[in-house]
């Protein structure tokens, strides 16, 4: 998805002894679509490699219509699509054309530059259809930042599942409880979709540095305190951390990993350790020479692109860790 510099989260002091962070994303409508952004934020701005986090939904299309996020540019960074309901028509400027529907995931490397789509397919427009996940950026290690450009898709039976006492945890990318994905990463991570029954307990891995939890359906009680749906929390390194599930159930997303050696800098969709890489990376986006230029518009999709919003022509790339 793009980024938004309007759509900073909020962030405030946990009430949780076992909390670093507490984060409460802004939801934004945009055009009968509702995104909430928890990463980055003021106070906590990556959990490991996670850089970027949006929840994407719920949203019910009642009538003809989709998402239709147009081709637009990354680099320095890999981005996770994962959903819970509905599905998206990927296409990207290395020729990758996927359909991904839930509990599959699409994982793109960014590296030195690539333009991608993401849309609600021509067979879903002209029904009811309903649209729920998730997509986050992770920031790539400094001696990977210009690799060549890749996509990987994995579907649902591919991903390890954990089950135990209630709770059924699906490992997206990186390594838990010992299982490993079959996504291909750069670095330290893990990232799991929780399902946990009515006061199912659920323990977050303990040999990552960095974790976090977003909620996205019920509630979860952690040491005595109750978190809503839409909440994300940072913990410290090193506790023993258990969650328990509300009444009605959650479903949650654990993610973290490796912190990263040094901060990093966000401009629109471009994530980079050099602040120089990025200002190249806006002139190449803005020459749109897609014949002899770095950037090259998805094939089956090349009628139109985003432009750099005019109100970012005059900011500077910001400073992460």
């Amino acid at each position: 998805m793009s980024w938004n510099p309007t759509q900073d989260p909020e962030s405030g002091a946990a009430g949780c002894a076992a909390l670093e962070t507490l984060i409460i994303p802004r939801a934004r409508d945009i055009g009968g679509f509702e995104v909430r952004r928890a990463l980055p934020s003021p106070k906590r701005q990556m959990v490991g490699p996670f850089i970027f986090f949006d929840q994407m939904g719920p949203a019910e299309f009642l009538t003809a219509g989709g998402i239709d996020v147009r081709p637009h540019p990354h680099i320095g960074l890999g981005t996770v699509t994962y959903l819970y309901r509905g599905e998206f028509e990927h296409r990207d400027s290395i020729g990758s054309h996927q359909m991904i529907y839930p509990g599959e995931v699409n994982w793109m490397v960014a590296g030195r530059g690539v333009t991608h789509s993401e849309r609600t397919s021509a067979a879903t427009r002209g029904t009811r259809h309903s649209l729920f996940g998730i997509q986050t950026w992770i920031a790539l290690p400094e001696d990977r930042e210009e690799t060549a450009p890749s996509f990987e898709h994995h579907g649902k039976d591919a991903l390890p599942v954990i089950e135990a006492g209630g709770a059924e945890a699906r490992l997206i990318l990186g390594r838990a409880y010992g299982a490993e994905s079959p996504v291909t990463l750069p670095s330290e991570t893990f990232y799991l979709d929780v399902v946990l029954a009515p006061g199912a307990r659920f323990p977050l891995p303990d040999d990552h540095e960095d974790r976090g939890i977003h909620v996205a359906e019920g509630s979860i009680e952690v040491a005595g305190d109750r978190f809503e749906a839409g909440r994300m929390m940072i913990f410290r390194p090193g506790d023993a951390i258990s969650v328990m599930a509300g009444p009605q159930g959650a479903r949650l997303m654990a993610l973290g990993g490796a912190t990263l050696n040094g901060p990093r800098y966000i401009w629109w969709n471009f994530v980079s350790s050099s602040k120089d890489r990025i200002a190249q990376a806006r002139a190449d986006w803005q020459a749109a020479d897609w014949a002899n230029g770095p950037f090259h518009l998805p094939p089956g999709d090349a009628a139109e692109f985003i432009p750099i919003p005019p109100e970012l022509d005059r900011t500077r790339p910001r400073a992460w860790k």
